[in-house]
């Protein structure tokens, strides 16, 4: 029996914002902070944001510039240009 967590999102209106970071790893993470991960490639970012907000793909923003993974408040955006 594989055991798989609930879903962390509690509203499907929340964006999640995916890209790259400086390293290019893919990130994706919840506006505000509430859940994010770092992944090896742009279809296991977008696999876990639509777990994570209830298969709600029109939520999902995958940005130009370079994100970084932030817990603690809205996802970062370098200040190089895209």
């Amino acid at each position: 029996m594989k055991l798989v967590e609930p879903p962390s999102c509690h509203s499907p209106s929340s964006i999640v914002f995916i890209g790259r970071n400086h390293s290019g790893q893919w990130i994706a993470q919840e506006q505000n902070g509430l859940y994010g991960g770092l992944f090896v490639s742009r279809a296991q970012a977008i696999k876990y944001a639509l777990f994570e907000n209830g298969q709600h793909p029109e939520t999902i923003v995958e940005l130009p510039r370079e994100i970084e993974l932030d817990m603690g408040k809205s996802p970062s955006l370098s200040q190089r240009p895209a």
